[in-house]
């Protein structure tokens, strides 16, 4: 297993990167934190998905964590040793552009949540493309609770389910189990822990095998057209369509189809 380099107050790597073929696993590795995300985390991931944006033999990435916690938020500590704006100013930045690289590589993200996922680490799903969670784990934007309203992750909460329930969520501070997340749409599925690997990497797997062309077509695409109205989406969707289709994996996908036959993909 290789590691960043990035490695903060502690001797041990704080995300750790292994590669399952063309699936990339990171793991958030400040377990006696609850993975808290301090500034050393922030820039390992974002190291992490820089790296990803030039690596298209990478397909999918995973993301996980050790110990009970997916992860607690911002590292309240490494917040009040800086009791200063700009400061605050600069960490909230940060973390938003680490959201914002989730969303614009080209790899589906696919959260896999073992255990409690608090504030920035439920911003974390919710900003995943996919998330499948245990049984087990927790989801709360618990910040109200502290005299802080989670504003930036109730931008990821409040674009992965209803209105009504991201705002009750976020101005109560209370906990969801995993069967109301996957109810709610924060997750896709819940499964009993020893099932949790497993079901995401069948779903990894799944995306895997897909053209690489239409992967990173589709995710580009589903970000783009819901920042746009109806309309402008259908047309900006019909060019991306008419693009895809002159894809030679396109060509190959469609021509195996008829002839009964397994793609070979080329990403071209």
């Amino acid at each position: 297993m290789s590691t960043t380099a990035s490695k903060a107050a502690s001797p041990e790597p704080v995300l750790l990167r292994e590669d399952r073929g063309n699936i990339r696993l990171l793991t958030l590795n400040r377990p006696a934190q609850y993975n808290a995300l301090s500034e050393g985390m922030l820039t390992a991931l974002q190291q992490e998905l820089d790296c990803l944006a030039e690596d298209e033999s990478q397909q999918v990435v995973i993301l996980a964590a050790n110990g009970k916690a997916f992860c607690a938020g911002h590292d309240l500590k490494e917040m009040r040793a800086h009791p200063d704006q700009e400061y605050y100013q600069t960490l909230f930045e940060q973390c938003s552009r680490v959201m914002l690289s989730m969303t614009r590589i080209s790899q589906p993200v696919i959260a896999c949540v073992q255990g409690m996922a608090t504030a920035a680490g439920c911003q974390l799903v919710a900003n995943a493309d996919l998330a499948v969670a245990s049984t087990d784990a927790r989801f709360a934007v618990s910040g109200i609770n502290l005299g802080l309203f989670c504003s930036t992750p109730g931008v990821a909460l409040s674009r992965n389910i209803p209105r009504k329930r991201a705002f009750e969520m976020l101005i109560t501070g209370k906990f969801i189990d995993a069967q109301t997340a996957a109810e709610w749409g924060l997750i896709n599925a819940a499964v009993g822990p020893d099932q949790l690997m497993n079901t995401v990497m069948d779903l990894a797997n799944n995306i895997a095998q897909k053209s690489p062309v239409a992967v990173r077509t589709g995710k580009q695409m589903f970000y783009r057209q819901l920042e746009d109205g109806l309309a402008d989406a259908y047309a900006y969707a019909g060019d991306v369509m008419s693009c895809n289709m002159m894809a030679e994996d396109t060509a190959e996908g469609i021509d195996a189809f008829i002839e009964k036959r397994t793609p070979i993909w080329r990403g071209r």
